[in-house]
């Protein structure tokens, strides 16, 4: 049997999206800026994407622009806004535990000379919002807050930090969120997403301003970077109406737009299904094996579960599974090939080098079942029993 829980790390691509991919590939592969036939087709295809992804989330199409990967569109936002806001104030704030596309992009700003301030989490592994209030000033320009931990699962409360942001530009990024639960809009300027989250491709993404409408632009706002106030990062072209350019990844868009129609159409009930799925799991792992601690608490997104199994190192479980068919992660796989092994996000929630050196993180689809769930805790069993066993004798 063959068992993936890592879906945090990617999904598989539903068989309808890897269908109309194909399709843009092979019959209306077309430039979607040429003005012939084919290149209309291929147009269509990405405005069609457009509208799929703004009806998920309830905004007007006109604030959907798309980029190459959720960092692309993380890295875009965050130096995009810090730079083009500058003349209004230098401090820009994160929280410790965010992904590295946002982590590495303020290491950026704090060269360039940004106030940068990192604040870290509370004893639910959220965004200490206390704190967070403490270090907003009048001086602070960006503020840059993941809404779902992709290691934990926390979800982090976006309406509150949006009725404190005062005149802050607030980025949220939503890539673990996205297509899983509601996705707070009032308050938040950018909101970025990926594609292969949500089992749709890899290599697209995209950045949401929830407040640019079609009515805006007509009336006279501007180019739309200018009023997004982000500079653009990839410049040439001018597609994506000047704020992203490069040819569109048609095929990509095109599957995008139908993966976001396609889970956001179930979202409740999936939810449901990954629910059943983590309780079962953490239930199993809770009343048979000992020297356990969850690193995703109860409050915490049901698709995600970090755990650590003192004693085992991580590695040797995720190998071990693997030779029996079970795939899990342990961590962030977008960090797993730093020299620093050990989770940021883990040591900043109180871990000790033990525990993050024995934790793993399984993360579910809706795909998954309940056999597979209990196929996949006796492998975990096995495995951890007989390296605490060899371990005593060593």
């Amino acid at each position: 049997m063959q068992v993936y829980l890592d879906n945090s790390a990617t999904t598989k691509p539903y068989r309808e999206v890897v269908e109309i991919m194909t399709k843009y590939l092979t019959e209306n592969f077309g430039n979607p800026s040429s003005l012939h036939a084919i290149g209309v087709e291929a147009e269509r295809g990405v405005k069609t994407a457009r509208k799929q992804i703004a009806n998920s989330l309830g905004v007007d199409e006109a604030g959907v622009f798309f980029t190459g990967s959720g960092t692309e569109g993380d890295n875009t936002v965050i130096l995009g806004a810090a730079r083009k806001l500058k003349s209004r104030g230098n401090r820009v704030i994160t929280t410790t535990v965010e992904h590295p596309a946002v982590l590495e992009a303020f290491k950026i700003l704090e060269e360039e000379g940004f106030d940068v301030v990192y604040v870290g989490v509370d004893e639910n592994y959220k965004v200490d919002t206390k704190r967070l209030y403490e270090a907003i000033n009048d001086d602070t320009i960006l503020i840059s807050i993941m809404h779902v931990n992709n290691e934990t699962g926390a979800i982090n409360p976006i309406e509150e930090i949006a009725t404190m942001k005062g005149n802050a530009f607030f980025h949220i990024d939503a890539v673990q969120s996205y297509g899983k639960i509601d996705i707070p809009i009032k308050g938040v300027d950018a909101i970025t997403i990926s594609a292969h989250k949500i089992h749709g491709p890899k290599g697209v993404g995209a950045i949401i301003f929830p407040y640019i409408s079609s009515k805006s632009l007509s009336s006279g706002a501007g180019v739309h970077y200018s009023s997004n106030n982000i500079y653009p990062f990839i410049v040439g072209g001018g597609q994506e109406k000047g704020f992203r350019a490069g040819t569109e990844n048609v095929a990509g868009i095109a599957g995008f737009g139908l993966a976001a129609q396609m889970i956001n159409g179930k979202r409740i009930e999936n939810y449901k299904k990954c629910k059943l799925l983590n309780d079962m799991l953490r239930e199993k792992i809770f009343s048979e094996l000992k020297d356990v601690r969850f690193f995703s608490l109860d409050n915490a997104l049901p698709y995600v579960m970090s755990i650590s199994f003192l004693g085992v190192k991580a590695e040797v479980i995720l190998h071990m599974l693997e030779q029996e068919g079970v795939y899990i992660s342990t961590g962030s796989a977008c960090s797993s090939n730093k020299k620093n092994k050990g989770s940021h996000v883990l040591r900043e929630c109180g871990a000790s080098q033990d525990e993050i050196d024995s934790s793993i993180r399984i993360s579910f689809s809706h795909t998954n079942t309940e056999e597979e769930i209990l196929y996949a805790f006796e492998k975990i069993k096995t495995v951890v029993e007989r390296f605490r066993t060899l371990g005593k004798f060593r």
